[in-house]
C-alpha cells in the first residue's frame, strides 16, 4: 500500500496537469454543430474525472524525455532527436477514448449514474449516446494525427491506439461471455482485464514513447509497465468492492459478489472448495444486509481468497515499477512509480 506521502505526490502531480489537460480538451473538441451531439460527446469529460490516465502519457513523455516534471510547453515538447511534438494532443487522445468507452459500458450494463451525475444515455437518449460515443471514438484518432514529429513515430503511435481500442472492445466481449461460464479460469479472467481495462494504460504509456522515438525495448518496457498497473488496479478493485465501507466505496459493498460477477478472488476461492454461487442468498444490491456481506467475507478470508487477490496485485505493481529501469533515472520516472502504487490504495 501507498504512504500519504506517495499519494499526495502523486494527486500533486494530478493537479499540476488537470487544468492544462482540461483546456487542451476544450481546444481539441469545441463545442460545434450538431450542438446536441457535441454536448453529448463533451458530457462526461465535462463531468470531472482524476485525468490520470492522460497525466501518466505527459509523465510518461518527461521521464523518457529526462526533463523536469511539468517544466516544458507540452505543446512543443522535445522529442529524443531533437524535434518537436504536441505531447498533449496525445494526452487528450487517450482521455477521449476513456470517455468513449464509458458512454458505452453504461449503455451496455444499462448504469444510471456516471462520475455523480447522470449517465449519458440518462441525460440525452441512447440513441444520442451511442453517436457522442462514436464521435468521441474517431475525434481521439484525428487529435493523435496532429501529433507532429516524424511520419514513422506517428503512424506507430496511431497503430497502438488503434489495437488499443480493437482490445478494449475484446475485453468487453470476453466479459459478457464469461457470465454465462462456470469453468473460468484466472489465466482468463486475467487476460479479460488486461483487454478491459490494463490496455488504455499501456497505451498511456508507451504511445508518447513512439511519439518521441524510443527503441523498440523502451516502447514495449513502458507498455507492459501501464498493462501490469492496469491490472493491479483491477484486481485491487475487487478487493475493496468486499472490504472497503460502503460510505467509503459510494456504493453497497460487495456489490460485485451480489450480482454474480467473478473476480480473481471468488475464482480462487472456487478452486478452494467455497461454494461461491451460495454465499448469498439475494441477488439484489438493494436488498443485502452488511451482516450478509461480512459472513460472506469472512469464508473468502478464510479460504485466504482475499490475501491471494491482494498479493497478486503487489506482485503485478512491483513488476511494473521494474519495467521503467529502462528510463532515466529522473523525479517523473519517480512519479510514475508511485502512480504504479497509488492505483492499489487510492486513499482507502
Amino acid at each position: 500500500m501507498t504512504s500519504n506521502t506517495t499519494e499526495s505526490r502523486v494527486l500533486a502531480a494530478i493537479d499540476e496537469r488537470r487544468s492544462r489537460i482540461n483546456q487542451a480538451i476544450d481546444e481539441e473538441l469545441p463545442l460545434k454543430t450538431p450542438e446536441r451531439l457535441y454536448e453529448a460527446s463533451r458530457y462526461l469529460l465535462k463531468a470531472g474525472g482524476k485525468r490520470l490516465r492522460p497525466t501518466v502519457t505527459l509523465l510518461a513523455g518527461e521521464a523518457l524525455a529526462d526533463v523536469e516534471p511539468a517544466s516544458r510547453d507540452y505543446r512543443a515538447f522535445p522529442t529524443l532527436a531533437g524535434a518537436e511534438i504536441d505531447l498533449m494532443r496525445a494526452a487528450v487522445s487517450l482521455e477521449v477514448i476513456q470517455s468513449f468507452t464509458l458512454i458505452h459500458d453504461d449503455i451496455m450494463d444499462d448504469d444510471d449514474l456516471r462520475r455523480g451525475v447522470p449517465a449519458v444515455h440518462n441525460e440525452y437518449d441512447t440513441s444520442t449516446a451511442i453517436l457522442a460515443g462514436d464521435t468521441l471514438y474517431s475525434s481521439a484518432f484525428e487529435i493523435m494525427a496532429d501529433t507532429g514529429g516524424d511520419p514513422a513515430n506517428a503512424l506507430a503511435a496511431m497503430r497502438l491506439l488503434s489495437s488499443t481500442c480493437t482490445k478494449i472492445c475484446e475485453g468487453q466481449a470476453l466479459d459478457i461471455a464469461f457470465e454465462t461460464r462456470n469453468d473460468l479460469l484466472p489465466e482468463e479472467y486475467l487476460e479479460m482485464v488486461e483487454h478491459k481495462t490494463a490496455v488504455l494504460y499501456g497505451a498511456s504509456a508507451a504511445v508518447p514513447a513512439e511519439l518521441l522515438g524510443a527503441d523498440d525495448e523502451v516502447v514495449e518496457a513502458m507498455y507492459q509497465y501501464g498493462i501490469e498497473s492496469g491490472q493491479a488496479f483491477q484486481i485491487q478493485d475487487d478487493v475493496l468492492d468486499l472490504t472497503v465501507p460502503s460510505e467509503k466505496l459510494g456504493k453497497q459493498r460487495g456489490s460485485d459478489l451480489v450480482e454474480d460477477k467473478e473476480t480473481l478472488i471468488t475464482l480462487h476461492a472456487r478452486q478452494q472448495g467455497v461454494d461461491v454461487d451460495n454465499l448469498l442468498d439475494t441477488d439484489s444490491v438493494d436488498a443485502v444486509t452488511e451482516a450478509e456481506i461480512d459472513a460472506a467475507v469472512a469464508e473468502l478470508e478464510a479460504a485466504g481468497s482475499i490475501d491471494h487477490a491482494r498479493k497478486k496485485a503487489t506482485e503485478l505493481t512491483e513488476r511494473s515499477k521494474n519495467r521503467l529501469s529502462v528510463l532515466p533515472d529522473n523525479d517523473a520516472r519517480g512519479l510514475l512509480e508511485d502512480i504504479a502504487d497509488y492505483l492499489i490504495d487510492r486513499g482507502y
